[in-house]
Parts: structure tokens; sequence; C-alpha cells
């Protein structure tokens, strides 16, 4: 009797560390039968899936998209209204780990996850005892610099949200600074307007807010000192540190801001 076959899969976010990760494997290991996935909360933004389209046309793969049996409304309801936070991260459960465990079933599986070796964090590890992880970038001591060369010399590229959002994720995320948040107004403002609404509208009268201390009008009132103090922090990190791209300026200036850890299982 044969061994049952081992799947091997690589989540994509929509950023540059899974993009990178998929060119990687797909260079150096072309025989390898990967399942590419990208767990779909339908609360992203329209970048996220042009960038998601062009991966696939670059590399010629296919993305399956995984997506919850009920969408963020339903569990948002469920959950009494609160929205998520990095104390409660519900919807990383219900819409990304639950939708990813039960596409693999019982099956043997090897997922690749995209953490490099420059990072102090290990990424979603399931507990099933079928799904075995691996880390290829910090396996070959692969750091930042090394992936957005492989983002360059494919021709993929960066996501065009890293002009402004340094972090992939749905466009309500909790884990945006200050800035982020202005120019979601700014680049989206209907979905800005959406992130507001959601803060409002409890049956019960409560008020819960996406970022720490205020609401998003709030927030929006402080627009002006809030892009000044980007600006500032953009020019100290250019003099400091001068010849880096845009985005890497951009990185670093948001995580000085706000060192708190990405979602493990959205954020890569």
């Amino acid at each position: 009797m044969s061994e049952k076959k081992v799947r091997h899969i690589l989540g994509l976010s929509g950023g540059k560390d899974s993009t990178a990760l998929a060119i990687l494997m797909r260079r150096d290991y072309p025989d390898l039968e990967i399942e590419y996935f990208f767990c779909d909360t339908h609360k992203e933004l329209t970048e996220t899936y042009t960038y998601l389209k062009r991966i696939e046309d670059w590399l010629q793969i296919k993305i399956h998209y995984l997506e919850p049996d009920r969408g963020f409304d339903h569990w948002l309801d469920i959950y009494g209204g609160v929205l998520p936070s990095p104390q409660v991260r519900w919807c990383t459960k219900q819409m990304k780990i639950i939708p990813l465990e039960k596409w693999v079933g019982d099956d043997e599986v090897v997922t690749y996850v995209g953490i490099r070796a420059d990072e102090n964090r290990d990424g979603y590890i399931s507990t099933k005892s079928n799904i075995t992880a691996k880390f290829p970038f910090k396996e070959h001591g692969l750091v930042k610099a090394d992936i957005l060369r492989l983002l360059a010399e494919s021709g993929i590229g960066m996501p065009d949200y890293y002009r402004w959002r340094s972090r992939s994720g749905c466009y309500f995320c909790f884990f945006q600074r200050k800035y982020e948040w202005v120019m979601l107004a700014q680049e989206h403002p209907d979905l800005f307007q959406q992130a507001i609404a959601y803060e409002q509208n409890h049956r019960d009268g409560r008020t819960y807010t996406w970022t720490k201390g205020e609401t998003l009008l709030e927030l929006l009132e402080r627009k002006d000192q809030i892009l000044a103090d980007h600006d500032r922090a953009i020019a100290k990190q250019t003099q400091e540190t001068p010849n880096q791209l845009l985005a890497d300026v951009l990185s670093a200036v948001l995580d000085e801001e706000d060192d708190t850890l990405p979602c493990l299982a959205c954020h890569l």
C-alpha cells in the first residue's frame, strides 16, 4: 500500500515577504508541487487583489482563495459587536486559521512560511499534528535586503499600497498606525467611512475604536499634525540612512512609531 502523498502549501498575504518566498520556492524548487493560497476576508484593499493577480501571472501559478463559511459582519455580531484588537484577535481565528485548517483537512502538509532571518517571530504554527511548518528564509539566513532583491529581480516588484502602508491585511486592520489611517482616508475615503461605521453602529449604544484611545473621527481631526510629524520623521530617517528605497524609509519610520508585532497569520 503506497504512502499518502504529502501536500506542500504556501500562504500569500499580498505582502512582500510571502511574495518573495513564492519567488524563491518557484526558482529553487521548480519541481516541487506547491499549492498557493490566500485567506480572503473580503475586507481587503483593491490593491491586494491586483497584486495577487500579478503574482499569478508572473510566476504562472494558481492561487486558491480560501473563505470563511460566514463573513466578518456575522462574526462581529457573534462576538457582541466587539471589534477585533491586538488583545482579541477573533478575526484571525475565524477568517484565517479555521478556513485554512478546513482546506488542509487531515492531509499531511508542509507549510512554507515567509518569516525572515532578521525577524523575531514564528508566524502561524498549527497545533495540528499533520501540519509541519518550514521557514526557508531563516534556514538560508535571508534578511530584508534579500527579500527586496528577490522582488526587484523577479520583476514583480512591490504592491502599490506600500506607498503609504507597510503591512498587508484588511483595510480596517487594527495594527495600522495613525499615519496609515490618515492615508486610508485619503486613498480610499469610502473604506475609511466604512471603518467609522464599524466603530459607531452598535445596538446597545457602545462605542469601540480601531485605535487605542480615540475614534477615527477624532484621529482625522489631528490629520495635519499626524502628517507633519510623519514628514519630519521621514526626513530624519532619509538623512540618517541615505539611498534607501522609499518603501524602506516608510517601513522604518512606522516601525519606530509602533513596534507592535503584526498579526502572525495575516501579515507576511
